[in-house]
């Protein structure tokens, strides 16, 4: 078994994420930490903290050297953070000790760490957004055709009252909307430089800390912090947050898929499933399911990044390597969930007729409610109540519909179409047009 499936070789193809895999690698670590190393000395020679010729050697530099992450592994394992190694190995890549002593200047290595690791989340919130905006449009388009499709709406899984296709595909895609929200609202809280020195005061550059940290900023198109942010992870903790509610949302639409299609409801079909190894008829609802598990296990991620949020003083290295240890794996999970729900809604098919049985079964005892109000209308509430109570009983020891019963019991009540699924829908089909039509708008 591999340390984590997301980087099995066996694996990966039912965890893994190619697009966003990518940009997990230590290749893309050390690119986005040299490019953080040459926006400083960038920011620095304009300021005339160092000379401009050793900033200018140094962003070509960082450009064009080439330093195997592996040959980091020994002193990083030493010091605990890589910057130490990778300043050691830009040195001697580039043999140019009289600018490249400018390399890192006046910053502390969570500074460099964490302002890479910003430049990368930033590529990865893009990716979700593109693929978050692909699934609500896709629930949107198929909750507008299924507004009025009648099924079975069930609570403790058992048959309640009728319900909407649309309306249940809304209620799959409404939250995913509001995550849409939510992420717009914490991209300016965490697309956050940092640059603020060993202790979070920037005291090496002197009276230039304040324009140096904006200019900093400015030059990788990021936000510039209003402190310190070292030991203050609030901001990773709200969006390791926001990834546990995407993926909550998301393992919820599998754990309904996997019920409608299961054999029996067969309600839905999804085009593409997987094989059993001795039994040729099954398709077993794979994705589905690897939405599930990968936000249950996002649920126990989040918990130790949470915990992580005690940062001790001025900086800690325990509670920061716990972010390591589970923010990647929580954004793989999350990049897998949304490839999975992209797949799905494009393969997802209601099967009207077995809704329609499904829900009128033998004896219609899924009209209980509603015979039960208009009874009302004729007798006290809680009479009516334990009328039909009693005619429910009735069916089933009988196997008579629900609908006959009550006509041979109260001829004299014009039910009308009472019992009969298309009526019986309430808000469903409203709302179900309401999400469509947010989700054209999004």
């Amino acid at each position: 078994m591999a340390v984590t499936p997301f980087d099995s070789g066996m694996f990966r193809g039912l965890f893994g994420d190619t697009q966003i895999g990518q940009l997990l690698t230590d290749s893309a670590e050390v690119r986005a930490l040299l490019l953080v190393e040459g926006a400083l000395a960038t920011a620095q020679g304009a300021l005339g903290i160092i000379p401009r010729d050793s900033a200018d050697f140094i962003q070509r530099a960082v450009m064009e050297v080439q330093i195997d992450p592996a040959s980091l592994s020994k002193q990083t394992g030493q010091n605990a953070v890589v910057i130490p190694a990778l300043v050691s190995a830009f040195h001697a890549a580039t043999d140019a000790p009289e600018h490249a002593q400018y390399f890192h200047y006046g910053a502390t290595s969570q500074d460099i760490i964490d302002t890479a690791l910003i430049l990368r989340l930033r590529q990865i919130i893009t990716i979700f957004e593109t693929r978050l905006g692909t699934i609500i449009h896709a629930l949107g388009d198929m909750a507008q055709t299924h507004a009025n499709l009648p099924m079975a709406g069930r609570t403790y899984g058992q048959i309640a009252s009728p319900t909407s296709f649309g309306v249940v595909v809304a209620s799959w895609g409404h939250p995913l909307i509001s995550h849409g929200d939510r992420l717009n609202e914490l991209k300016p809280r965490l697309l956050c430089a940092s640059l603020s020195g060993a202790a979070g005061t920037l005291s090496m550059v002197g009276d230039k800390g304040l324009e140096l940290r904006d200019n900093f900023a400015k030059s990788l198109k990021l936000n510039t912090p209003v402190q310190s942010w070292h030991s203050t992870r609030d901001t990773i903790a709200e969006f390791a947050g926001w990834m546990t509610l995407l993926s909550g949302s998301l393992g919820k639409i599998g754990e309904d898929l996997t019920l409608l299609s299961q054999s029996g409801i067969d309600e839905i079909s999804l085009s593409k499933g997987g094989a059993s190894s001795t039994m040729p008829q099954k398709s077993n609802p794979v994705l589905p399911s690897v939405m599930v598990a990968l936000s249950t296990q996002s649920v126990a991620l989040n918990s130790a990044i949470q915990s992580a949020m005690m940062h001790r003083q001025q900086r800690d290295g325990a509670a920061w390597f716990v972010e390591w240890l589970s923010l990647g794996q929580m954004i793989m999970a999350t990049a897998r969930s949304l490839s999975c729900a992209q797949e799905l809604t494009q393969t997802i098919t209601p099967n009207a007729a077995k809704m329609r049985q499904n829900l009128e079964g033998e004896i219609g005892l899924i009209y209980a409610e509603a015979l039960s109000f208009a009874l009302a209308n004729h007798m006290p509430r809680p009479q009516a109540k334990e009328a039909v109570k009693s005619l429910c009983t009735k069916a089933g020891e009988t196997g008579t519909h629900l609908a006959t019963l009550a006509k041979s019991t109260w001829p004299e009540i014009e039910f009308g179409t009472l019992f009969t699924a298309a009526q019986q829908l309430g808000l469903a089909p409203h709302d179900a047009e309401e999400f469509a039509k947010r989700a054209q708008h999004y």
